[in-house]
């Protein structure tokens, strides 16, 4: 057997032995194609959220504040740097990949020494320069696709980078309006609570000259000015919880309170939000935190191909080519070139493990990411429920609540007018005038609660998001699509 034959039967044994034990390749992984809302109340006129969702309710404050913190919040800033973190990131990643090209000039100045191997006086000189010139290529064939992975692994973080990027937005933007909103109610429920005040010791006064007078018991002022001072307690309390949500709202947009802008009271908007018909199938595109695990999966499951492929030969190429001469006036001469070429391959014959441990570290990182994806994915469904519940609650309950207000708004009216009879006295009103503010008081939580998850179903609906550039259907990926059945049951 010629030594070209013993060299090309050599190197198919250790390719053969480099690719025995090789993993297989992970084409699908369990994820859920749909959220789990089967038998929530939908409406067929609802729809998804808008992605300036928050101009819905028409109120140019609102826009104002949300307009300055999606510029000046610090939250964001953070999200963008992490952004731009993953962008570098992914670019040093594919700078690494393909053709290498670099060029090198030298020129040394050297002195040899007298008992070297070969002395000084045998070559006639003691010092020499040397003057190096040229241009040296690599390239890696990567037949394998394994830097290929890499890059597309570092380009799925990326993308979900700007995912958790929305999402930090969206959470900013429910936080201002579900806290704007709150102060708007504390100022309503303020200005019924200083009526009350006034009402509740108007009728201390009355039921004080009425025990003087032997009129009434004493028990009965002393209810009076128990309800006064429950009164002002209330409006102590609403006073306060305005000006910490003031201070919320500048920590939110990140300025001193001082700089937060004069708030003008307006009414409370209707709440008009609902589940629309296809949530089921169309939240996972919709929700920010669904979309960046989603791409985490992806990357994970792009770092299996790469790992996958250091277990396959690799072949590299080097070239060198240039000029080299100890005597710097023959430098560029043409019997001063020098050329180079080198092939390379390696062969993953023995790694003690290494690979195999490799492979498994990015399996187990992948398993990890489709677990918690489907984790986000079921989180997501159990937010909407909880908002589309609630909201179905709160309206019920407003609902007989105005049959209550209207039943006491009833009897002040009744009270008023047996008083321009002559008939009663003004306590009777004041009495009744109480239950109605009381009334008025619970109408105006119950709005207040109806309009914060109406905010809150809209954030579990993805406040306006869709998921773009989303990873292809291919063999090697498992894009979620509408199916029968609420997950892919491959298993890794």
């Amino acid at each position: 057997m010629t030594p070209s034959r013993v060299f090309a039967v050599a190197v198919a044994t250790l390719l053969l032995g480099a690719c025995a034990g090789v993993p297989d390749k992970i084409r699908h992984v369990d994820l859920r194609s749909q959220a789990p809302l089967a038998g929530l109340p939908s409406s067929s006129q609802g729809s998804w959220p808008a992605a300036a969702w928050w101009k819905r309710y028409h109120d140019p404050q609102l826009d104002r504040l949300i307009d300055r913190a999606l510029h000046d919040a610090t939250s964001l800033a953070a999200a963008r740097s992490r952004v731009n973190a993953a962008r570098a990131s992914a670019k040093l990643t594919a700078s690494q990949v393909g053709l290498r090209i670099n060029g090198n000039v030298q020129v040394a100045r050297q002195r040899l020494s007298e008992n070297g191997l070969i002395p000084s006086q045998f070559l006639g000189f003691t010092w020499y320069n040397q003057g190096d010139i040229g241009v040296q290529g690599s390239y890696d064939f990567d037949l394998w696709g394994g830097h290929r992975a890499e890059v597309e692994a570092a380009i799925g973080q990326v993308h979900a980078a700007a995912a958790e990027r929305s999402a930090a937005a969206l959470a900013l933007q429910v936080g201002i309006t579900r806290t704007y909103f709150g102060w708007q109610a504390d100022r309503h429920r303020l200005q019924l609570a200083e009526q009350l005040v006034r009402d509740q010791e108007r009728l201390v006064h009355v039921f004080d000259v009425r025990v003087n007078a032997g009129l009434e018991p004493n028990d009965r002022l002393q209810q009076a000015r128990a309800g006064a001072a429950a009164a002002r307690q209330q409006v102590a309390a609403l006073r306060g919880s305005a000006k910490i949500r003031r201070a919320i709202l500048a920590a939110l947009i990140g300025i001193a309170p001082k700089d937060l802008p004069d708030l003008k009271m307006r009414p409370l908007p209707k709440a008009n939000a609902a589940l629309p018909a296809n949530a089921g199938l169309d939240l996972i595109a919709r929700r920010p935190d669904i979309a960046a695990r989603r791409w985490q999966v992806e990357s994970a499951l792009r770092q299996t191909d790469a790992a996958r492929a250091k277990f396959f030969p690799d072949f590299s190429l080097n070239a060198m080519a240039g000029f080299s001469s100890i005597d710097l006036g023959k430098l560029l001469h043409p019997e001063s070139r020098v050329f180079a070429l080198t092939p390379a391959l390696h062969l993953p014959i023995f790694e003690g493990g290494l690979l195999r441990a490799g492979f498994g570290v990015s399996k187990a990182q992948l398993q990890s990411a489709v677990a918690q994806y489907n984790d986000a994915v079921v989180n997501a469904a159990r937010e909407v429920s909880t908002q589309v519940l609630d909201l179905q609650r709160l309206r019920a309950q407003r609902h007989e609540q105005q049959a209550q207000l209207q039943a006491v708004s009833a009897l002040q009216r009744n009270a008023e007018a047996r008083q321009h009879q002559g008939l009663t006295d003004i306590q009777p009103v004041l009495q009744a005038r109480t239950q109605v503010l009381q009334q008025r008081d619970a109408h105006l939580q119950l709005t207040a609660q109806i309009l914060d998850a109406d905010v809150g179903l809209i954030q579990a609906l993805g406040g306006g998001y869709q998921l773009e550039h989303a990873p292809e259907a291919t063999d090697n990926t498992a894009t979620p699509a509408p199916a029968t059945s609420s997950a892919r049951k491959t298993t890794l």
